[in-house]
């Protein structure tokens, strides 16, 4: 089984990492088709604050290993994931293209996803045997 975590951890950082630079170069327009409308920050800073953000969680996850900080860092990233989840939202709501999610059909299904990367890190990380410990210590 922890072979297995270790796999998950290190391609959830691959993922995070590779999200995080196409956030800074070829894929900055799609990503900034998740900005709310009603955000009030400027799109493009958003995708490259975001993407930012991305490459630095992915490049942890995939350098700490040894928990605490391992469980720690998988609840950051499961947050990380919901804090974002309002910009999938916007898009399906806002009717926004990006992706290939060009049908609001596809925007809504692609919300089930979200739940899915949350369990990912967290499950990964060990993230809530982790916290569970540590607030119960």
């Amino acid at each position: 089984m922890a072979i297995l975590r270790n796999v998950g951890q290190a391609l959830l950082g691959a993922v995070l990492a590779f999200a995080g630079t196409t956030h800074l170069t070829v894929a900055r327009s799609e990503f900034q088709a998740q900005v709310p409308d009603w955000f009030p920050l400027d799109a493009d800073l958003v995708v490259l604050a975001s993407g930012i953000v991305e490459i630095t969680l992915g490049v942890a996850l995939l350098t700490v290993w040894r928990q605490p900080a391992r469980g720690y860092l998988g609840a950051i990233v499961a947050t990380f994931f919901i804090v974002i989840f309002p910009g999938n939202v916007a898009q399906w709501l806002e009717h926004k293209d990006g992706f290939g999610l060009d049908t609001d059909t596809k925007r809504f299904v692609r919300l089930f996803f979200q739940p899915l990367l949350v369990l990912w890190a967290l499950a990964a990380t060990s993230a809530i045997s982790t916290l569970r410990r540590r607030f119960t210590a």
